[in-house]
Order: C-alpha cells, then structure tokens, then sequence
C-alpha cells in the first residue's frame, strides 16, 4: 500500500523562477523606499515660528548661500548685497535641503532644484517654492523670521 499524501513532487522550474522574481522585486521596492524615506521628517515648508539668529552676512557667497541646518533657514545671495531667506525643508516631503550651487538650492530626497532669487522651483517633483523669510541683517548679525 503506498500513501500518496508522503510522495511529492519538487516544484516545477516555474514555480522556483516565479518565486525568485517576487523575491527580488520585494527587495529592489524595499531598498527604494528606504533610499528615498528622509532620515529626519518635518512638515513640508515649515518655517520658524519665533526669529532665529543665523551667522554673518560675509559668511554667504555672492551667486549661492548658505544652509543653518539647526534654524532650518537657508540664506541664498543671489547678487552681491541682495541676500534672501527660506525655509530650508522641502515643500515637496519636508526634507532638508543639504546644498547651494549653481543658482539652485538642493533637496537630494527626490532631486528638486529651487532657485537662490525667489525659492521657485527649478527641477523636481515639488511644485510649491520654498517659503520666504523675513531676514533682518543688522551689521555682522543676521535674523530670519516668518513673514
């Protein structure tokens, strides 16, 4: 007497292949999502709710800026002795942006480029500029504020 329910069969090269490629999809989408998910969240735009002080005026270069990562203020001077200040998180996720150059201020989450004169948005999926500061420069001191 033989008892069916003992023999098996070894999966089919289907079966085994099907279950490699759901195998690596799951890891490809896991890995993405952590590579984009910010390390640190905020609201999208947020902007400080009392003024901040920030560094001198001399510490931001002519054509760039400069980020205050821990006032979350990136203060941008498009022309020499025109000087702006934004918010420094992203209105697209509320990342914070990480760099200034070429007339664009940088978020890496998703790659969006807003521009150093006005916070508009250059390249990437936000579609909302950076909100503008209030920014008070009284000689070597410099204070960002909502507006």
């Amino acid at each position: 007497m033989t008892d069916n329910a003992s023999e098996s069969k070894p999966p089919s090269r289907r079966t085994v292949l099907q279950g490699a490629t759901a195998t690596g999809v799951t890891a490809i989408v896991g890995v993405t999502a952590t590579s984009c998910a910010p390390t640190t969240h905020y609201t999208p735009g947020a902007v400080p709710t009392e003024p901040v002080s920030l560094g001198k005026p001399s510490d931001v270069p002519v054509g760039g800026g400069k980020i205050y990562a821990d006032q979350k203020v990136v203060v941008t001077q498009p022309k020499s002795g025109e000087f702006r200040a934004f918010s420094a998180i992203c209105t697209h996720h509320g990342c914070l942006v990480t760099k200034v150059k070429k007339g664009a201020i940088h978020c890496p989450c998703h790659d969006t480029d807003f521009d150093i004169a006005d916070g508009s948005v250059k390249h990437g999926p936000a579609k909302d500029p950076l909100p503008e500061l209030k920014l008070t420069i009284d000689g070597d001191k410099m204070t960002a504020e909502s507006k």
